[in-house]
């Protein structure tokens, strides 16, 4: 798939450490998706949001990338540098928030590529949105945003045209599509598990509302 397959992702170490210049250099590639998506109004902030964390999470990096070689490094140098603001700070926060846009983009595909859907609207995605925003937004968005999302949904584009827009407008069978999906899932996944494991166990997940 074009777009997702672009710039793939490491495979995850056995100590699970993600390493800084791989994963920002792969995700750099990532928020045009939310170009496919259709509906500027709601994916555009999304796509800024994703674009301005990667290059905050890049600028402490570039800072000093012996000291920050993985996303670890900096969590555990900022905890130390930030005392009580953190982790409501740097590229702890900056982190948090792009992992989050990633795990709804992430969520979405697998449930595409599950073969979950409204029996009577096939072709709509729908049913993948709302379970992607359910899981990986929602709880962090106020009311408004909450609202301006749900009606978002019934201007996604067809799940053909997201596979098209995907392939950078060739055209290519849905199931070589799923295929190159489940590609990029097989790569991308363990990395943002290992993530969001990290932030569990450093005790840096903060869940006030956007």
């Amino acid at each position: 798939m074009a777009l997702l397959l672009e710039h793939e992702f490491k495979p995850l170490p056995a100590d699970k450490q993600v390493e800084t210049l791989p994963f920002l250099e792969a995700v750099a590639h990532l928020p045009p998706f939310f170009d496919c998506l259709g509906t500027p109004i709601v994916y555009s902030p999304v796509k800024a949001d994703l674009t301005g964390n990667i290059k905050k999470i890049r600028a402490v990096y570039d800072s000093n990338p012996g000291k920050f070689r993985t996303l670890q490094n900096i969590l555990e140098a900022e905890k130390e540098m930030h005392g009580s603001a953190w982790p409501k700070t740097g590229a702890t926060l900056a982190l948090m928030w792009l992992k989050r846009g990633l795990k709804f983009m992430l969520v979405l595909l697998q449930s595409i590529s599950d073969g979950e859907r409204d029996e009577e609207h096939p072709n709509l995605i729908r049913v993948n949105a709302m379970k992607a925003y359910e899981i990986a937004l929602k709880k962090y968005h106020g009311w408004m945003l909450q609202k301006l999302f749900m009606g978002s949904v019934y201007a996604l584009p067809y799940k053909s045209d997201l596979l098209k827009a995907l392939e950078k407008g060739k055209e290519v069978k849905e199931e070589e599509s799923i295929e190159k999906i489940h590609q990029f899932l097989s790569r991308a996944t363990p990395i943002l598990d290992a993530i969001y494991e990290m932030y569990t166990k450093m005790n840096a997940e903060l869940s006030y509302k956007a």
